[in-house]
């Protein structure tokens, strides 16, 4: 069993796993982890099991290691130039000595070009994130917007020191730290260690003094700054898609800059629906279109005048869905490629009155002839006639649905005479 087994945990695979199985699993990781694939956070991770496939793909190294962990590495020669990434996986500080770094001649990871030779890797700053309000249209066609940005940056006089000369001090107060502990009694022989921030250096461990405090930033080390950006919003992109700007967000002295990420957010449209690359309508028509044909004239999101055609004959029902083909949302980075357009039909039809009884007969004769007679015996006993009347449902207090035609009086007078609920029997 080796000293350590951190590397083989990174690939995870087993101590004594074959060469083959470590560069099998190493190609796997290394697809899945790419940061060209998964994102660039995943940049360290990446390294990580690039470094473990370096040791443990050779033989010599991967002989030290086993016999003596990380110790084996640094002896073994494999050089200086990557001690923050030797840090990050064993854990605990390299120290700041002149010789015998780790990772002088490792190069580029052996996936060529990902070596570095960072002595010290930048904390990273946050993310300014914006919402950009688009329309449809807007992810139909494409559009240009322009962001007013306010952010922060380094001071240019002072070069983000905040002062000239011996300006900026450590705090003597929490020795640089930031913060300040002390010790609370909790009862007879016990204590906590309270930890606060330094109310000198406000956290910063460090104090500026105000004689030679920088005029512009007054010490702050960052100024305000406008600046435009351009957000290209491509067409076909989707509600919630984020368009990224490296390196703009605020700065700060000493910190890897984050990035401006601007999130897509579309407004309703009063027309057409989005359903992925598919757009969705309804479209309103009276009887006379429904079974005579029609011709009608729809603006698409490009201003272009769709003229949708139905025959005569062709009788659209309540509920019909059409589709135009490939005039829905172009798709992104593919733009000449769309999706459909599909169109709900609604039937309007005529208010109750709108022709009188010989018209009605004229109308008739035009029309498929009825499956049921009209005339019957009004003598034979064999029927009993009844109305339609207007269905108003209402709902009742539990929830369920009563018709408007009940009585519901009678029926709760009918059951309070049964003992219903609200009644309780006494008890003689």
């Amino acid at each position: 069993m080796p000293v350590d087994t951190k590397l083989y945990d990174i690939l995870s695979v087993a101590p004594n796993a074959s060469t083959a199985e470590i560069k099998k699993q190493y190609k796997k990781l290394a697809r899945q982890f790419h940061p060209d694939k998964a994102g660039p956070e995943y940049e360290e991770k990446f390294k990580e099991i690039s470094f473990a496939h370096e040791v443990l793909s050779d033989a010599d190294k991967r002989e030290n290691y086993d016999r003596f962990g990380e110790k084996g590495l640094q002896d073994g020669g494999m050089g200086g130039g990557m001690d923050d990434l030797l840090s990050h996986i064993f854990g605990g500080g390299r120290g700041g000595g002149g010789g015998g770094s780790m990772f002088g001649g490792f190069g580029p990871f052996g996936m060529g070009g990902m070596g570095g030779h960072r002595r010290q890797q930048k904390r990273r700053g946050d993310d300014t994130v914006h919402q950009l309000r688009v329309t449809l249209e807007d992810l139909h066609n494409g559009k240009v917007s322009k962001l007013k940005l306010k952010k922060k940056v380094i001071c240019v006089p002072c070069k983000g020191a905040g002062g000239k000369g011996n300006a900026v001090q450590k705090c003597f107060s929490c020795h640089g730290n930031g913060v300040k502990i002390s010790i609370q009694p909790l009862g007879p022989g016990m204590v906590q260690q309270v930890q606060r921030v330094c109310p000198d250096c406000h956290g910063e461990g460090e104090v500026i003094d105000a004689k030679n405090r920088c005029k512009k930033c007054l010490g702050k080390k960052v100024s305000d700054e406008t600046k435009i950006l351009e957000v290209q919003v491509d067409r076909g992109m989707k509600d919630g898609q984020k368009i990224l700007f490296r390196q703009e967000g605020d700065q700060q002295p000493g910190i890897e800059t984050g990035d401006v990420v601007i999130i897509l957010q579309q407004v309703p449209h009063e027309r057409f629906t989005r359903h992925g690359d598919d757009l969705q309508m309804k479209l309103s028509i009276g009887l006379t279109e429904a079974l005579c044909g029609f011709k009608i004239p729809i603006q698409h999101l490009d201003s272009r005048e769709l003229l949708v055609t139905n025959e005569a004959g062709k009788v659209i029902e309540p509920g019909t869905k059409r589709v135009i083909l490939n005039e829905g949302m172009p798709r992104h980075r593919n733009p000449f490629d769309k999706g459909n357009l599909y169109i709900e039909f609604t039937i309007i039809f005529p208010d109750v009155g709108y022709l009188d009884t010989e018209k009605f007969k004229l109308l008739e004769a035009l029309l498929p002839d009825r499956p049921l007679p009209m005339e019957y015996d009004h003598n034979d006993e064999k029927f009993e006639e009844v109305d339609l009347i207007k269905y108003e449902g209402r709902k009742d207090g539990s929830g369920g649905r009563k018709e408007a035609y009940e009585e519901g009086d009678d029926d709760d007078e009918e059951g309070h005479a049964h003992g219903g609920p609200g009644v309780q029997c006494a008890t003689q």
